[in-house]
């Protein structure tokens, strides 16, 4: 550079020219499609994985260990099993349950139900045993048939008709599931089961849903299905494969 002369000023750096309408308009488009997708992807896995079920209910057998009928009243003990399945992929919670018997419109035993969890997909086995104070015989009891003893035919075709007793009981759970360790979701399931009673020796002859019954095949006595090992009033069988259900070890 010459002596004297003017320093040269160095060119100024270029601005970027703001986005456009159009731009941010796009941005904006595929930002809200993005947002969008996500939501449906977290939906679709939601209801077709995480989506809480009530539990399942089945009665699986029903025994009457002690039964007595005198001067129009009947007292029996009341045994009850059943296994409870959570489909859910989260533990079920159950905090409110109860157990209560109906004999002709009105309660004639009730028992609470211990609070307890059971892990997501597993089967839990419930034993409910309690005492059924005495109670008046509404009407007299209706006949039914049973099977009688021996192999041959005789009068009614092999059947012998008896005083039957009718009772329901009423199985209901009630509590939480925590999906995905932030959303809690209540679910409740119930089960409804007829008992027919033989009245002259407390025999159970059949039980089953209110519009089905089961019938009595084997269970001894007083009682009908599996023979299960139980302890206490109200014993809780955790962690138990379901293909374990008739064990009876």
């Amino acid at each position: 550079m010459a002596a004297g002369a003017a320093p040269v000023p160095a060119p100024r750096p270029k601005r970027p020219r703001p986005p456009s309408g159009r731009t941010n308009l796009a941005s904006c488009v595929v930002a809200t499609i993005f947002l969008i997708f996500i939501v449906i992807v977290i939906l679709i896995v939601y209801y077709t994985i995480f989506k809480p079920q009530d539990p399942k209910i089945a009665v699986n057998a029903v025994q009457l260990p002690s039964f007595s009928v005198a001067n129009g009243t009947v007292n029996f003990t009341f045994s009850q099993y059943a296994s409870v399945r959570n489909p859910n992929r989260a533990a079920f919670s159950h905090y409110d349950s109860s157990l209560q018997l109906i004999y002709s419109g009105s309660q004639v035993g009730f028992m609470f139900i211990p609070a307890g969890e059971i892990d997501a997909g597993r089967t839990q086995y419930m034993a409910a045993t309690f005492s059924v104070q005495s109670f008046p015989l509404s009407a007299p009891p209706r006949m039914g048939p049973t099977l009688a003893n021996g192999d041959g035919v005789g009068f009614n075709y092999g059947l012998r008709v008896e005083p039957t007793l009718e009772i329901e009981s009423k199985l209901e759970m009630a509590g939480r599931v925590k999906v995905l360790h932030f959303f809690t979701h209540h679910v409740y399931a119930k089960a409804g089961c007829r008992v027919a009673i033989a009245v002259t020796d407390g025999s159970v002859l059949d039980f089953g849903e209110k519009k089905r019954a089961t019938p009595a095949l084997g269970g001894g006595r007083h009682g009908v299905g599996p023979s299960m090992k139980r302890s206490g009033n109200a014993a809780l069988f955790r962690d138990v494969d379901f293909c374990c259900l008739f064990d009876s070890k």
